[in-house]
């Protein structure tokens, strides 16, 4: 029987980690495989490492270390054919790795992860802003540039030939990894045949904005991996345009010029439209599109000041994030 090793990096997550280790196991015994489940643990404060061996897992303690030396940490001790790397607050379809297995065999791809959503329960601006990662369902298949390591599937050698993650990154370590991945040859996609429950997300605003600030924070550092292009550098670029535009408003308004403000103001909220339009125009969703103009609206700001906190050589250290 061939094994997979599925990797959890876990930081406090005792409300989620049994409902995720439960899923994990209920999927590889339903592909077939020999589950080896390992934890690595940040040091948590609650009861999640205990959680998490009654389920079973091979539980790592090791506080202080990023996300992306948690997940090498894990797969060192890994002894699995095949390797997998999901969240502590994933909640995973009894399909995965059936599904995914089959889409391996057939030559389609070498690295695939499945689309997530978040449950009823979730706040509008969470569900929002989950659904803005959704791929039409027209298509089951999508090669992609880079995929979140919230759930990520490969054999074990596409992780050793590209040397696992890179460890120096905050956040953003999935982007770099799986971008090194495509370099080297593996076909990457996002599948959304079936789909995985994100139970971690924002209960609050603050939780999101804290979230979106911490998610921007390793831009330079990806520049430095990956050289300077466009691709890269479109986003933080455009959010410091937004910061310039905002000063250039409240110094009009200051100046006795309301309507150059006004004008300034209108330019500022067009690529927050432009972006939610693209995310939500396949599916048809008006109130969608006007609750991701808003968000990305909020996200350009959070950008901004995330990335002139790194020009200033800003390297406040966070737990990993499961």
């Amino acid at each position: 029987m061939n094994r997979i090793s599925i990797v959890i990096p876990m930081f406090n997550e005792a409300r989620h980690i049994g409902r995720t280790l439960l899923a994990a196991q209920k999927a590889a015994d339903a592909a077939g495989l020999d589950c080896e489940l390992i934890v690595v643990d940040n040091g948590s404060s609650d009861q999640g490492p205990q959680i998490a061996r009654q389920f079973g897992a091979q539980v790592l303690v090791m506080p202080g270390l990023l996300i992306g030396a948690l997940r090498n940490r894990g797969t060192a001790v890994a002894t699995g054919e095949w390797l997998a790397f999901i969240d502590a607050d994933i909640e995973l379809p009894e399909d995965w790795l059936t599904l995914l297995l089959e889409l391996e065999a057939q030559g389609q791809g070498e690295l695939f992860g499945l689309d997530l959503h978040t449950p009823a329960q979730a706040p509008w601006y969470a569900d929002a802003w989950q659904r803005r990662t959704l791929h039409p369902t027209s298509h089951t298949l999508h090669p992609v540039q880079w995929l979140p390591t919230s759930n990520l599937f490969m054999r074990r050698s596409w992780f050793d030939k590209v040397g696992g993650f890179e460890e120096t990154l905050r956040t953003g370590e999935d982007k770099d990894f799986t971008m090194r991945l495509r370099e080297a040859g593996a076909r990457v996609l996002a599948v959304n045949q079936s789909v995985a429950l994100h139970w971690g997300y924002e209960a609050s605003w603050r939780e999101w904005m804290g979230k979106e600030m911490w998610r921007q924070g390793s831009h330079l550092q990806l520049l430095r991996t990956h050289g300077f292009s466009l691709r890269l550098l479109r986003f933080p670029l455009l959010s410091l345009v937004v910061w310039l535009l905002d000063f250039m408003a409240i110094s009009a308004l200051l100046d006795g010029f309301p309507h150059h403000a006004a004008i300034m103001v209108m330019i500022t909220s067009l690529p927050g439209l432009i972006l939610s339009v693209r995310q939500s125009f396949k599916q048809h969703d008006i109130r969608l599109t006007l609750q991701l103009w808003g968000l990305h609206w909020v996200r350009l700001h959070l950008a901004g000041a995330a990335f002139i906190l790194n020009l200033c050589h800003w390297n406040a250290r966070r737990p990993a994030r499961g």
